[in-house]
């Protein structure tokens, strides 16, 4: 073999290896969860759901900001607000767009039948106070849930008898049984005052859905932490003398990061329909908008007035499933075993 091709296939090998050691750092460099976040960015599903929910977060998030710019009134307490009279017939159905009048662009979505609000102020108000319930009940019960999912599994002997008991006793209580008995409660004792009453009706709201909300995932970390307690990295923590605590969120809770995420992308999609199912119900929210409330009082308009059912209805469904597939999503990125 000449010295000339003897160089060469020394500059091919140097070459190969450096690419090899090239592609072995950027591998190592990479967290678990920044290759996730890759995978979702590259799954077509997911990326069309964050950009569903992203509009309608922004159309919830500036709700007020929208019916201000386009004039509409989910309300007639605003001075520029119309009169009932002015937008409604005598047989209570309104004067202007459906489902008896051409459509107008000043009421997209018209006007609602006996009380006159404006359907799209409405629905935007509802959308923001069902992302805002559902926000608000996922990250106190992901709290919750993580903490005393983390204690279980780690203690030993009767508390964790005792919290596993705890957790299960809550898994067997009705949840529509337990929503039915406190909205009494609260209306009766701050029915009072109807600033009192709304704040109230809200944080009754989360309350119940956390109440009834965290033990899922409570079970969950439980199972995940009595397989890492055993671990090397967990025992060499303790011989050490690393306080509980610091074991606890320190050393295990970063482990746990996965299942975590997975379990609250595909709470949110539920507290959300549970938040419509109840005001639906008329055992959620009176005080504020909903698009649960809205749908109760369409349904004795669903064949002569159709567009004020179908409206907040299909806004519901889209939010529900865009959440259910991120969620999915999400699993699939953080878990490649379970991939579709």
């Amino acid at each position: 073999m000449s010295l000339g091709n003897a160089e060469n296939l020394e500059l091919e090998r140097e070459d190969i290896v450096h690419e090899d050691a090239t592609a072995q750092k950027e591998v190592a460099g990479k967290s678990p969860v920044r290759i996730a976040m890759g995978r979702l960015i590259h799954d077509r599903v997911a990326v069309a759901c964050m950009v569903i929910l992203l509009l309608l977060l922004l159309l919830g998030l500036f709700a007020p900001l929208i019916n201000s710019a386009l004039d509409i009134h989910a309300d007639f307490e605003s001075p520029d607000a119309p009169r009932p009279s002015d937008v409604l017939a005598s047989d209570t159905y309104p004067k202007i767009g459906p489902p008896y009048e051409p459509f107008t662009w000043d009421h997209p979505l018209g006007i609602a039948p006996k009380i006159g609000y404006d359907n799209l102020a409405v629905l935007l108000l509802g959308l923001r106070t069902s992302l805002l319930v559902a926000t608000l009940a996922t990250v106190f019960s992901t709290i919750v849930g993580v903490t005393l999912g983390l204690v279980a599994g780690y203690a030993r002997g009767w508390v964790d008898s005792a919290l596993s008991f705890f957790i299960d006793f809550f898994l067997s209580f009705p949840f529509i049984l337990g929503a039915l008995a406190l909205a009494p409660i609260i209306t009766t004792r701050f029915g009072g005052e109807e600033s009192t009453l709304k704040n109230a009706e809200l944080l009754g709201l989360v309350g119940v859905l956390v109440f009834f909300g965290w033990m899922g995932l409570a079970r969950l970390v439980r199972g995940q932490v009595l397989s890492l307690r055993e671990r090397e990295f967990v025992q060499a923590a303790q011989v050490i003398g690393v306080p509980t605590w610091k074991i606890l969120f320190k050393e295990i809770l970063p482990n746990l990061v996965a299942p975590i995420v997975v379990a609250t992308s595909l709470a949110l999609p539920a507290y959300v329909a549970a938040e419509a199912g109840l005001s639906f119900l008329g055992i959620g929210l009176s005080e504020w908008p909903s698009l649960g409330r809205t749908i109760n009082q369409a349904l004795n308009y669903y064949d002569s007035y159709p567009l004020y059912l179908w409206a907040p209805v299909v806004t519901v469904m889209v939010l529900v499933v865009a959440l259910n597939l991120l969620g999915d999503s999400v699993r699939d990125a953080f878990d490649p075993k379970t991939r579709r």
